[in-house]
């Protein structure tokens, strides 16, 4: 009895300790979906918090849900995030201070669009589609393309000559965390309980409550 109780203690402690690191991987998971399917991006809250933060948030608002890809430089970057649709525009969050940090800029990469001013990042993020070291250190890398870089390379591109500008491009459809298309749990349900005995009287009925 008592090896049986102690291995149910470990398997339910295991468990216990497993659950909270796969919800933590969820809750730092960007599942983007588009005309030519999905990609699941890895968020890096410990290098850029602030970033990251702010990216969830405005996932969480459906903030990114029909904005295009306005800028794809072949080789190098596809950009999104600008409601505007032309590289000028932003949220309504206020813009976040610069994290740069000691990721480099490889294919697969997703790092915040600014202009000049370091601390001008808001909303616009770009995927590296090839190496970019010429960025690093200068541009905040917050995540990175985990699988799905065959559908990154499928969105529509510009060109070199005219800075990766697109005509009708195409779109984000959804940008989710990946704990958002997950169930919540239930709460288990009360065993059934045992039929009384044919030869006792049925026990008097009791009020039940619920969890």
């Amino acid at each position: 009895m008592s090896h049986f109780s102690r291995r149910v203690f470990l398997a339910v402690s295991m468990a216990a300790v497993a659950f909270p690191a796969f919800a933590d991987d969820d809750e730092n998971t960007l599942i983007l979906n588009t005309k030519h399917g999905k990609v699941v991006i890895r968020l890096w809250p410990k290098l850029a918090p602030k970033t990251v933060a702010q990216v969830k948030k405005l996932a969480k608002r459906k903030f990114y849900d029909g904005l295009t890809f306005h800028r794809v430089i072949p080789g190098f970057m596809a950009q999104t995030g600008d409601p505007k649709g032309d590289g000028s525009g932003g949220s309504d969050l206020p813009d976040i201070p610069a994290e740069f940090n000691a990721k480099p800029f490889t294919r697969g990469t997703v790092g915040m669009a600014r202009s000049s001013e370091p601390n001008s990042a808001n909303s616009q993020f770009f995927i590296c589609l090839g190496d970019a070291d010429f960025l690093d250190g200068k541009y905040t890398a917050f995540g990175e393309v985990v699988t799905g870089m065959d559908v990154v390379d499928q969105i529509k591109a510009g060109s070199q000559d005219n800075d990766g500008a697109v005509d009708h491009p195409d779109k984000i459809i959804t940008l989710r965390l990946a704990s958002a298309d997950k169930p919540k749990a239930k709460a288990m349900d009360a065993p059934d309980a045992p039929a009384p005995d044919a030869a006792a009287p049925a026990p008097a009925a009791t009020p039940s409550g619920q969890d």
